[in-house]
């Protein structure tokens, strides 16, 4: 997630959020780089992208460990992913190519790479409500969906990382006066995503404020437009991402909180855990994670990419 530095470039980047046409809630695609194969004449991944799965490690035989969730998914010969599939800059299908393309979807690819030796991924497309119990009854094996640690949610599930900082902002319809700080929204009704962190966020600055909730980004961003609210809270990172195709809705102030994105996996999996953290690491001082934002995030975001959070940094990861 983005630092606070970050954060501030982002805004001053994209002032806008996109509307994306709303995907079914489950929904699967799979093949090398998690999407269907590529069609005959479509173009080939960037060579950005490519180079850092070609350099991305693979585990020793040694850590896939008898009997853990790491040699099931090698015998499978393919990581299942909990994640998106219409998250601009951070997990969205290209629809020329096929390939899911993002931050989200090529750090997905590089832990498959780890435990496969090729980065062969199914994305299982959830909604935020449904998250845990695809991890807890074994529809996938991790979750890579902007997914922050809280405590409540780290009662259901682990969390490896933190593996990326951001927080959560406020966004409107262009046009819209009288909203230009969180508090703006008390006594008004406020859209956020169905299960996650804005509810109680927004709560606590403006407890007066009716909230109604959407299964997913593109959901609540289409209600937005729509006019079945004045406001969106979301992660500033989607709205920013959203921002590269929509001009009529727009983003105000600054976040207002911090929110550690981490990778959800089954609740009480200590071994997948400290497998993923080690992986997750290696990757830092490689620079991987680094180049996966700059080919992401950073397209939008200029400058040089932020420091990666520090693993295990908050509680319940």
């Amino acid at each position: 997630m983005v630092h606070a530095p970050a954060l501030s470039r982002m805004r001053r980047a994209a002032l806008t959020v996109a509307a994306v046409v709303s995907m079914s809630a489950m929904a699967a695609c799979s093949a090398e780089g998690g999407s269907p194969a590529v069609p005959p004449g479509a173009g080939a991944p960037e060579t950005a992208a490519a180079d850092a799965f070609a350099n991305a490690p693979v585990a020793a035989a040694s850590e896939i460990l008898p009997g853990s969730t790491m040699e099931k998914i090698k015998q499978r010969g393919e990581l299942i992913v909990g994640g998106s599939l219409d998250a601009p800059l951070l997990s969205q299908q290209n629809p020329v190519t096929g390939q899911v393309e993002g931050f989200d979807a090529d750090l997905g690819k590089m832990l498959a790479k780890y435990i496969i030796g090729r980065p062969k991924v199914k994305i299982v497309n959830s909604a935020s409500e449904t998250r845990e119990a695809l991890l807890s009854n074994g529809t996938v094996d991790v979750v890579f969906q902007t997914y922050t640690i809280t405590p409540e949610r780290a009662e259901q599930v682990a969390f490896a990382g933190p593996y990326y900082t951001s927080g959560l902002a406020v966004a409107v319809k262009k046009g819209i006066t009288g909203i230009t700080k969180p508090e703006d929204l008390d006594g008004k009704t406020v859209i956020a995503g169905a299960n996650t962190p804005a509810i109680p966020a927004i709560k606590k600055v403006a407890p007066n404020a009716e909230i109604v909730t959407f299964g997913s980004d593109p959901e609540c961003v289409q209600a937005l437009k729509q006019g079945r609210g004045v406001a969106y809270v979301q992660d500033q990172s989607l709205l920013v991402a959203n921002g590269k195709s929509d001009p009529d809705l727009q983003v105000v102030g600054e976040p207002f909180t911090t929110d550690p994105y981490g990778i959800g996996l089954k609740h009480a999996d200590d071994q997948m855990k400290t497998f993923v953290n080690g992986w997750l690491k290696k990757i830092q001082d490689a620079g991987l994670w680094q180049q996966a934002w700059k080919n992401s995030i950073g397209t939008v975001v200029q400058g040089e990419a932020p420091a990666p959070p520090a693993i295990g940094s908050v509680p319940g990861s």
